[in-house]
C-alpha cells in the first residue's frame, strides 16, 4: 500500500483552487495523475509556511518545489507522461523555460508589485490566510522577493530603470502568450486528448491572470483575446477540478472527485480487456431489432383513436 501524501499549499478563490502559480501546477499534475493527495490550504491559522510552498510529506519525506514534487509523483508510478516520446519530453522542457523565462516574470509583477494590485487584491489576501501577527510581515516578504526575482533576471543592462524592466516584461510575456496559443491550436491539451506536465505548468501559470479580478488588468487583457487559451483554463477547472466557469462546486464533489480519479486509472488499465469484452458481444448471436409501430393518421390530418394507435 503507497504511503499517504500530504501537500501543503496555498488555497484558492475567484473560482480557483489555489492562487498560486506553483501550487496551482502541482494540484492539477496529481488530477491528471490521479495522485491521491491530501491537500491541506493555509488558511488563517498557525500552519503558516516555513519555506516555499507546495510542501509533500509522505512518510518522513520532505519535498518542496514542483520540479522535485512532480519527479517524486513519478518515481511513485504516477506519472502523466508515460505515453510522451522523447520529442514530446524535450517539447515539454523547452516549453517550461520559456514559461518561467518569458511568463513568470509579468506574473509576479502583477501580483506582487504593481502597486494597486498588490494593496487592493494580493496583500489583503494573502494577509487573511495567515495568522496575525505573520499576516504583518509575510506578503511584504512574498513582495520583495518577487521583485528580486525580476531584477535578477531582467534587470542587467540595456534595461537599467524599473520601468524599462516593466515594459519589457509584459513585451516579453504577450510574446510567450501567442506562442502557447499557437501551438495549442485547436487541440484540447498540448499534446493531445490527455493532459500532461506541460498542460499543469501553463495552467498553473494562466489561471491566476486569467480569473483574478485586479484592478491594473494589462496582461489579463491580452490573455482574453486569446480564446483557446481561456478554454483550456476553463476545460481544466471543469473537468478536473469540478469547477463551473463562474467558480462554483458543486456540493460533496470532493469525494464525487477522487472517485472519479480512481475511475479513470481502472478504465485505463481495463482498455484492453474491455475491447475483447467488446469484440465477444459483437461475434455473440445478435436479435432482429423489433419493428416500430407506425401511427396512422386519420382523415383531416388527426390522429386515429387511442385503441387504434395501440393495435399491432
Amino acid at each position: 500500500m503507497a504511503a499517504p501524501m500530504e501537500l501543503s499549499c496555498w488555497g484558492g478563490d475567484w473560482g480557483l483552487p489555489s492562487l498560486h502559480p506553483e501550487s496551482l501546477t502541482v494540484m492539477a499534475y496529481a488530477k491528471f495523475s490521479g495522485a491521491p493527495l491530501t491537500v491541506n490550504t493555509i488558511n488563517n491559522s498557525w500552519r503558516a509556511p516555513k519555506g516555499d510552498l507546495p510542501v509533500l510529506v509522505s512518510e518522513d519525506i520532505v519535498v518542496s518545489q514542483p520540479a522535485k514534487i512532480l519527479n517524486f509523483l513519478r518515481k511513485q508510478k504516477y506519472n502523466a507522461d508515460y505515453d510522451l516520446s522523447a520529442k514530446q519530453g524535450a517539447d515539454t522542457l523547452a516549453y517550461i523555460a520559456l514559461l518561467e523565462e518569458k511568463l513568470l516574470p509579468a506574473l509576479l509583477h502583477t501580483f506582487w508589485i504593481e502597486a494597486e494590485n498588490y494593496c487592493s487584491v494580493t496583500k489583503p489576501w494573502f494577509a487573511s490566510k495567515i495568522a496575525f501577527p505573520l499576516s504583518l510581515y509575510l506578503p511584504g516578504k512574498m513582495s520583495r522577493e518577487a521583485l528580486n526575482r525580476i531584477l535578477l533576471t531582467k534587470g542587467g543592462p540595456p534595461l537599467y530603470s524599473l520601468s524599462e524592466v516593466e515594459a519589457q516584461i509584459y513585451r516579453d510575456a504577450k510574446e510567450c502568450l501567442n506562442l502557447l496559443s499557437k501551438r495549442l491550436g485547436t487541440s484540447q491539451f498540448f499534446f493531445g486528448d490527455t493532459p500532461t506536465t506541460l498542460d499543469a505548468f501553463v495552467f498553473g501559470f494562466l489561471a491566476p491572470i486569467y480569473k483574478v479580478c485586479f484592478p491594473r488588468v494589462q496582461l489579463q487583457e491580452h490573455l482574453k483575446q486569446l480564446p483557446n487559451l481561456c478554454r483550456f483554463c476553463d476545460d481544466i477547472l471543469t473537468c478536473y477540478f469540478r469547477l463551473t466557469v463562474s467558480g462554483h462546486s458543486p456540493a460533496g464533489q470532493d469525494t464525487a472527485d477522487a472517485n472519479l480519479q480512481k475511475l479513470t486509472q481502472l478504465v485505463n488499465k481495463e482498455s484492453n480487456l474491455i475491447e475483447k469484452m467488446d469484440d465477444n458481444l459483437r461475434k455473440s448471436p445478435q436479435h432482429p431489432p423489433r419493428k416500430l409501430t407506425t401511427l396512422k393518421l386519420a382523415a383531416g390530418g388527426e390522429e386515429s383513436s387511442p385503441m387504434s394507435r395501440l393495435s399491432p
